[in-house]
């Protein structure tokens, strides 16, 4: 095995090379940030399906054991994203990690992989945008909550959000704030209007037997597929850790936005589920293709409900508009180190944002919204937990091992259990994903692979050559 080539800059700190991203998101924009791309329309078109899936009421401990995944896989964020704050975040752990050994492999297949993940996982919210829209204009849904209308307006509004992020950071993180005060007030005032009509006796009627543990426990019978549901509608809590170039105070800032609005998500999911489960009837919820609207309009009156409807839609904007601005930064970092096509590492000259990661993800964003809502959500989480998910679990351990001298501003709480619990999470969650999305996400890391090869012969290294090992920020460089 060819031996690592250590750089120069390791006897010192090594600085990583100056970008011209610029430090203008604050703690309540972190935050604002973060909590609006999770929930956007996530919720208001995944509790038909989560109810559906795990067999009746029961269906509300599938978030609360989703949010402990969450927060078990946050606080991996937490520590890697204070400690390596910079644009991409995977990317840059992945690099840091296993450079050692497998060279740039681990942060190339990531960045193949999120070029691909994140915009599938944005479309989804482009195709819950539309199925609440059926509700404003007749004829933008049918019955399947898909029409040739439906697809057109979808591809259309991702053109418009793609126009929207051409923008300074300072610019788009006021933007992003105002978005998250229209998800607040979508979300509150459907929990609201679903307690205004509660009945405690159906929200609570759970399905007998379903939690025991014989053939009969729907409740376990369904977990695994609920649970992709539940982590899905919970994604978005990393948004700040790939602007990490773009945070003040990172190492402060990231981990209590990741924190904070895992907790603020999870109230306000379980407050509405529990809402949604009491105000409507079981076998009409499960088939339900715009709950929250069915839900206002029961309460309030149908001009009541549209206009709330009109906020859930701008919501769901506003966590497509989220994703894609921290997305498009993934594959930035990368561009810069020469790991991935360098078009991908080119600023736009005013705005000071990567025109390219902006452009292409947009453009898949586009096509994955031509899809149904369930097949793009197995495909995205299955892709997503392979390369990303079970690979940081192990970069945390890694880093600790490998660079026990990197400053770590906020350090994993109870470590190694979050990580033990995140592990066993992903991998519970990708084993219950469809065969099709298993095999599909296999063959997307095995393309990978072989691209990477064909890019390690071109630039002559590891396995080609010798390994590069830079220590970027060690001694909080």
């Amino acid at each position: 095995m060819n031996s690592p080539t250590v750089s120069s800059e390791e006897s010192g700190a090594a600085v990583p090379r100056p970008v011209a991203l610029e430090r203008r998101i604050g703690p309540v924009q972190a935050t604002a940030i973060n909590m609006t791309q999770m929930c956007g329309i996530g919720p208001f078109v995944t509790i038909p399906a989560m109810v559906a899936t795990i067999g009746g009421p029961e269906a509300m401990f599938g978030w609360v054991i989703g949010a402990i995944v969450a927060l078990a896989d946050g606080l991996i964020w937490a520590e890697l994203g204070a400690a390596m704050p910079g644009a991409g975040g995977t990317y840059i752990y992945l690099r840091e990690a296993f450079q050692y050994r497998t060279g740039r492999l681990m942060p190339f297949l990531f960045v193949w992989s999120a070029v691909l993940f994140i915009p599938l996982i944005m479309s989804t919210g482009v195709i819950g945008l539309v199925q609440y829209l059926g509700y404003l204009i007749p004829g933008v849904t049918d019955a399947s909550g898909n029409t040739a209308l439906g697809k057109i307006i979808g591809v259309g509004i991702t053109l418009l959000i793609m126009v929207a992020l051409f923008r300074k950071i300072g610019q788009i993180g006021k933007l992003t704030t105002v978005l998250f005060v229209v998800m607040l007030i979508a979300v509150l005032s459907t929990i609201v209007a679903a307690f205004t009509h509660f009945s405690s006796a159906q929200a609570f009627a759970f399905t007998p037997g379903a939690f025991s543990f014989g053939g009969h426990g729907t409740f376990w019978a369904g977990l695994g597929a609920g649970l992709i549901i539940a982590i899905y509608d919970y994604l978005g809590y990393n948004t700040t850790a790939y602007l990490g170039a773009e945070v003040r105070d990172p190492g402060r800032t990231i981990p209590r936005s990741i924190v904070f609005s895992i907790l603020g998500i999870m109230g306000l999911y379980f407050l509405l589920q529990i809402g949604v489960l009491g105000a409507v009837p079981l076998d009409e919820l499960k088939t339900a293709t715009s709950v929250a609207s069915t839900v206002l309009e029961q309460a309030w009156g149908s001009g009541t409900a549209q206009v709330i409807t009109v906020l859930i839609v701008v919501a769901a904007i506003g966590s497509v508009f989220a994703g894609l601005l921290g997305g498009s930064r993934v594959p930035f970092e990368a561009a810069r180190d020469k790991v991935f096509l360098p078009v991908f590492g080119e600023l736009h000259p005013k705005l000071k944002l990567p025109t390219a990661g902006v452009l292409t993800m947009g453009v898949i964003t586009m096509i994955g919204s031509l899809f149904t809502l369930t097949t793009i959500i197995n495909a995205a989480v299955a892709t997503l937990v392979i390369i990303q998910s079970l690979a940081q679990v192990a970069a945390i351990v890694v880093l600790r091992r490998r660079q026990p001298n990197l400053v770590r501003p906020y350090r994993q709480w109870l470590y190694p259990l979050p990580t033990i619990v995140a592990l066993v999470g992903w991998v519970y969650i990708y084993i219950s994903a469809s065969w099709l999305s298993i095999g599909l996400s296999a063959c997307w890391i095995l393309v990978g692979t072989i691209a990477f090869l064909i890019y390690a012969k071109a630039e002559h290294t590891w396995p080609f050559g010798p390994k590069e090992v830079k220590e970027a920020f060690v001694d909080g460089a």
